[in-house]
């Protein structure tokens, strides 16, 4: 058995890459001379879009032999990585069968130990159309599309596209980005928004991430399914590419891209927690930067943005628009209430008198005056049924309802009502008419004529009394001759 080469030696690397060539040749080393020893040799062949690459190889070719070409031998692989489809691995004396590749591009290694050299191999290529295009045709010339973008942070869109005038919404693109960091910092890649129209159809739609240049070599990563996720570059040249062919241009992708330095952070840098640094101004703009959101955490306490901040263009027309609107409305609306005809209040009168409100609620008050000079019979059946009304309602709340009630008393001037009603009708007549001076106490007054609603001493006092007559204020009906015989 042949042994492998000592442990801590390397294949030296040599190759080419061939791109949007018309065809060509590449050989082993020293071709047709043996090859070196330890020799590891990668060539990396592209061809045009919708077009696919033939390989052959010259007769004149030798490897060294060995059990599934363990030791030297070519590998070639369907795409552009060292990870893509394996077509096979050849060794030998016997030159491999011509090679076609899916797509627009062929991976070949070629790889020689320390030992047993031989002759090597000879290979050339030339382009085909894809078949999965033909009813397409050829493609037409693709418009240079280019962008230049750094700073510490920055979106990357397929919009931009369309909105610098880079092509139309109707053309095939082949766009790239290349995006710029500050010295001695590297570039983390967060995509916001990403859709292919043509999902799985790597040749039709895609987006690709190279980290260090736009080589094949230096591609990161390639998405063109319905996943797409975060990059972490190892420089601070990132270039994103963007494949879409006039039946995928409703592909989109909208990235993020922040430089970062690895720590330890400068005094104006924020430690993301993820062995990143990133600028101060990054923190708390709404924006995940880090690739945790500790940028973002606890910021709702310490952002109190201000509301012309947070107004978009569209928002602030919209605003601006819509209180035009409502201040217009506010004056027809005042217009018309200053032309409109005033109304007519008419005041509506009370349903109550106060004055009958004043009598129900509150005692009525009676005025003590004389009965002047002498009337008619008329007027005293008058004086005496109104006397006879009183004292009915006097009697419903009395508790003296007959004389024992209340008592006897000796005759006097102060007598009680009841002695009143028991005297003689002559006595009343033999007693000569004197001044009375009103009582001090209301109560103990008996001589009383009721004409008026007032119950006051004031009114008493202040009537002119000439003669006083006195009238019995008994519950003892009295015909119509005692009263006369009274008078």
């Amino acid at each position: 058995e042949k042994q492998t080469t000592s442990e801590g030696q390397k294949p030296v690397q040599c190759g080419t890459w061939t791109k949007y060539a018309e065809g060509g040749i590449f050989t082993s080393p020293n071709y047709p001379n043996k090859y070196p020893p330890d020799r590891e040799c990668v060539y990396i062949i592209e061809a045009a879009p919708r077009q696919c690459i033939e390989l052959h190889f010259d007769e004149k070719y030798s490897i060294e032999p060995s059990w599934e070409c363990k030791f030297d031998h070519i590998e070639v692989r369907d795409g552009p990585f060292g990870f893509s489809p394996i077509i096979g691995r050849f060794c030998g004396q016997q030159n491999p069968p011509m090679i076609k590749s899916s797509g627009r591009f062929l991976w070949i290694k070629f790889f020689a130990d320390g030992e047993l050299e031989s002759i090597g191999f000879s290979a050339r290529y030339n382009f085909t159309p894809d078949p999965d295009f033909k009813d397409l045709g050829v493609l037409k010339p693709l418009p240079v599309c280019e962008f230049e973008m750094g700073g510490p942070e920055g979106i990357v869109e397929s919009v931009q596209i369309v909105k610098e005038g880079k092509a139309s919404e109707t053309e095939a693109v082949d766009c790239k980005w290349y995006i710029r960091a500050p010295p001695r910092s590297k570039i983390y890649l967060r995509f916001l928004d990403y859709e292919m129209q043509n999902s799985n159809e790597c040749k039709r739609n895609f987006v690709a991430v190279y980290d260090g240049s736009s080589s094949v070599e230096d591609l990161k990563a390639k998405f063109c399914s319905t996943v797409a996720n975060d990059v972490m570059l190892r420089t601070g040249l990132g270039v994103i590419r963007m494949w879409a062919d006039e039946g995928s241009r409703n592909s989109r992708f909208q990235m993020l891209f922040t430089s970062f330095q690895e720590p330890p952070c400068e005094a104006n840098a924020f430690f993301c927690h993820s062995n990143m640094c990133i600028n101060n101004t990054l923190v708390c703009n709404g924006l995940q930067n880090c690739v945790y959101p500790w940028d973002e955490n606890h910021c709702k306490e310490k952002r109190k943005a201000n509301l012309l901040d947070q107004l978009t263009n569209t928002s602030g027309t919209i605003i601006g628009v819509s209180s035009c609107i409502v201040i217009i409305l506010i004056v027809i609306s005042i217009i018309v209430q200053i032309k409109q005809p005033r109304k007519k209040f008419v005041q509506r009168k009370t349903d109550f008198d106060q004055n009958v409100f004043q009598e129900v609620f509150e005692p009525p008050h009676y005025e003590l005056c004389t009965l002047r000079g002498t009337g008619t019979t008329a007027d005293l059946a008058d004086v005496a049924d109104d006397f006879e009304n009183y004292h009915k309602l006097r009697r419903s709340s009395s508790k003296c309802i007959h004389d024992h009630h209340c008592g006897s008393q000796v005759s006097s001037i102060k007598g009680s009502r009841s002695n009143l009603s028991t005297r003689d009708a002559s006595v009343l007549t033999e007693i000569q008419p004197q001044p009375v001076k009103p009582l001090v106490q209301p109560m103990n007054r008996r001589n009383i004529l009721v004409m008026k609603h007032s119950y006051s001493q004031d009114a008493a006092d202040a009537c002119e009394i000439d003669e006083i007559e006195e009238v019995p204020t008994t519950s003892h009906r009295l015909s119509r001759h005692d009263k006369s015989v009274q008078r």
